[in-house]
């Protein structure tokens, strides 16, 4: 694809708002480049592409209230004389990123599934590599003032499905999407270890407090978003960029979200997409659970409580598990919550510190100790070089 076509995409996703579909369907019906000449007024729209827009729209289920492209070219005309496409796209090579499109190699082909909804281009920051298909990823989302067990949760669940190979894929945001890109990064062996993605501009990470972790991210994995550099996050584009998230996981977990939650936004856009959704039960007194509960009571989600049954549902087939779980519960039997989360939050191939173990698993130190203790003395955990993992015995 030539490199027009890329600096059409720049720029169109600097006038277009994400989801507009009236923009959607122009660049579908008439190319990128043409799109841009219609909506920035050097080019006419002709009545034979004025209905193909309309009859894109429609069997999209887009088409109520359209009234023709005049009143759109009055939307997007404000901006027009902000474009400037090989600017957002130096900036994006000055920060070490890219812009990928839907012609391209590294292009995410489940973002295809949105249909009309597929965003126009990427803005990627991070090293370049293959993002993973949808089976081998995993949304993790959740409530921005987690509390002590969604964090603890959060860590387990994030770390352990890291550690079978998954790639986490959440918001940056604090609370649940912070801990899950945190214990991912921790828990990865190799790999791309998590994506986040933003409601921003990805030139400028954000929230602030979460700097540090979403350079970690980048330096590691990746950071994307529809928008251009510059572009702030707002509430509008928090809710859309709920779409990419679900898009782009083949199962999406709510960990903890209050009764009206972002969270939710993410699993109702994943149950639309034909995508599994799983949701982590918690206290019937927790107003953090609330939603999750709503979920499993209207029947759009699945109770999950460990990072197996979460691969399980990635993979209803089996194909893609790395061992067969028979008998697991059965070795389980008998051990407290603290024990369970531990032996979770247990790498299989590498050790790990006491220390990195209580962070992972929301333990004190003190707990962590006598539970890899009670974990040795069951066969299910073993100390080497100073560090501890886990036997495998339980799969």
């Amino acid at each position: 694809m030539s490199d027009d076509e890329r600096t059409a995409r720049a720029a169109l996703s600097r006038l277009f708002e994400p989801q507009d579909a009236a923009a959607l369907a122009l660049v579908q019906a008439a190319g990128a480049q043409d799109a841009l000449a219609i909506a920035s007024g050097r080019l006419a729209a002709s009545p034979a592409l004025e209905q193909k827009i309309a009859a894109i729209l429609a069997d999209s289920g887009s088409g109520s209230g359209w009234s023709g492209l005049s009143g759109a070219l009055q939307r997007w005309a404000p901006r027009i004389p902000d474009l400037a496409p090989e600017r957002d796209l130096a900036t994006m090579q000055r920060l070490g990123g890219r812009l990928i499109i839907p012609s391209d190699g590294l292009w995410p082909p489940q973002l295809a599934d949105l249909g009309l909804q597929e965003p126009l281009c990427l803005w990627w920051r991070g090293v370049e590599q293959e993002l993973p298909a949808a089976a081998m990823t995993i949304a993790l989302v959740g409530s921005r003032d987690s509390t002590s067990y969604g964090a603890s949760v959060t860590g387990d669940l994030s770390y352990a499905l890291a550690q079978r190979g998954f790639t986490i894929v959440s918001g940056g945001a604090y609370g649940i999407d912070a801990h899950a890109h945190r214990a991912a990064l921790a828990g990865s062996p190799a790999g791309l270890p998590t994506i986040a993605v933003m409601a921003g501009g990805v030139d400028r990470f954000y929230p602030a407090g979460n700097e540090d972790l979403l350079r970690a991210v980048a330096d590691h994995g990746a950071v994307l978003a529809e928008v251009p550099p510059g572009s702030a996050p707002t509430r509008y584009r928090f809710l859309q960029r709920n779409r990419l998230i679900a898009a782009l996981a083949s199962v999406t977990v709510v960990v903890e979200a209050r009764w009206r939650s972002g969270a939710l936004n993410t699993a109702h856009h994943a149950e639309t997409l034909g995508r599994a959704v799983g949701a982590v039960p918690g206290s019937i007194h927790s107003a953090n659970s609330a939603g999750c509960h709503r979920l499993l009571r209207e029947g759009g989600a699945v109770c999950v409580t460990d990072a197996g049954e979460i691969a399980e549902l990635a993979s209803p087939s089996g194909d893609s598990l790395p061992a067969d779980k028979t008998g697991q519960t059965a070795v389980q039997d008998g051990l407290t919550l603290e024990d369970l989360i531990l032996l979770d939050a247990l790498p299989l191939r590498t050790t790990s510190s006491v220390e990195k173990l209580a962070a992972v698993a929301g333990l004190s130190p003190e707990s962590v100790r006598a539970g890899l203790g009670r974990l040795g003395l069951l066969g299910l955990a073993e100390s080497r070089h100073g560090g501890w993992k886990r036997t495998g015995k339980e799969s």
